[in-house]
């Protein structure tokens, strides 16, 4: 390698998949270390930029960096949400790529597809809310959503809660539900799967588990749903009237501070003075450090919320990276091969 050569790693989807980097318990595991990072302070957690480009229907980009101090890292997850493109375009509404850089020299080492990183990501930190927060004799899990947070969420609850043996689905369509279905049932011999004809009720009464994951922007999930000693994992914006979480003995989120600043059921309630920093019972990090307790009891009611957290993105970034590195998997790319006034013909490629 020349002295001024730089090169970065470029990992597409497919090349994470086959470094074995769909594996959700990995993510649990990156994610509760990296929580307690956190709270010994080796982390950096600046504010995420946001530019909304419809307030209507939330179409937006997003950069998210965070720093991991002890492992040199800095990393940004550069995230489109764009809700309308299934309807619209018959396509995904979330991209994502990352970029990574060693904080040594500052130089980048890898480009990475970050959507299945984000998504991941997201039903790592539901199934571990689920481990502290929901019954550990859980039986049903009930979606409002179908669409691939949703699965991921599946896969993380089965995880943390084997004793699941039913899951009811609903969504627009009994198209997407059935989906659903025919991709994840092959994984899960051992549960009944349930189509709900698009009835979120039926999707939702009497499960131990409620999961919303959905683009919608209105109150889909009604209080009278949710019965004693359910586990709700909020996954998406505002997804539920604000009675579900009224009701709730104990609400948790990955980071309160920053559901202050989002568009959530809970923020909203905030910014309306109907929910304070008092009405919450914990921030996901202090169950997993043992500072606060999870479930007390069967019959509590607990609503757990994410927003997402950069730093935990980044750390299964990370991970993924240094995974498909062990295995040679990637694309090396050069950044550049010297620096612009070493290049012999550099005079020739001036404009004046």
């Amino acid at each position: 390698m020349k002295l001024h050569e730089l090169a970065i790693t470029y990992l597409s989807q497919e090349d994470l998949l086959n470094a074995g980097c769909f594996d959700i318990r990995m993510a649990m595991d990156v994610a509760e270390k990296t929580m307690m990072d956190f709270e010994d302070q080796k982390i950096l957690f600046p504010e995420k930029i946001v530019q909304i480009f419809n307030q209507v229907t939330q179409e937006r980009i997003n950069c998210l960096p965070a720093t991991l101090l002890d492992q040199k890292i800095c990393g940004a997850k550069w995230v489109s949400v764009f809700p309308q493109n299934p309807k619209r375009h018959q396509m995904q509404n979330l991209s994502a790529v990352f970029v990574l850089s060693e904080i040594e020299k500052g130089f980048p080492i890898a480009l990475m597809e970050g959507t299945l990183a984000s998504n991941i990501r997201v039903a790592a930190i539901g199934g571990i809310a689920a481990k502290y927060l929901a019954r550990e004799n859980s039986e049903s899990i009930g979606f409002i959503g179908a669409g691939e947070q949703a699965k991921m969420h599946l896969i993380a609850m089965k995880i943390v809660r084997p004793s699941l043996k039913e899951c009811r689905v609903a969504a627009k369509t009994t198209e997407e539900e059935q989906q659903f279905i025919d991709e994840l049932s092959p994984l899960f011999p051992d549960m009944a799967f349930i189509s709900a004809k698009t009835n979120a009720r039926f999707a939702m009464e009497e499960a131990d588990i409620l999961v919303t994951a959905t683009s919608v922007q209105a109150p889909l999930l009604k209080a009278e749903w949710m019965k004693k000693g359910a586990f709700y994992s909020h996954i998406g914006g505002w997804e539920d009237e604000y009675a579900v979480a009224e009701q709730c003995d104990k609400i948790v989120c990955d980071d309160w501070d920053t559901v202050t600043h989002r568009g959530q059921t809970l923020s909203r309630m905030y910014k309306e003075g109907l929910l304070s920093h008092n009405d919450i019972h914990a921030d996901l990090h202090e169950l997993v450090s043992g500072h606060k307790k999870g479930r007390e009891s069967e019959g509590e009611r607990i609503y757990f919320n994410a927003v997402g957290l950069a730093y935990i993105d980044v750390a299964i970034a990370f991970s993924m990276y240094q995974q498909a590195k062990k295995l040679d998997i990637g694309l090396n790319l050069n950044l550049q091969e010297s620096m612009v006034f070493e290049h012999e013909d550099i005079s020739s490629k001036i404009r004046l």
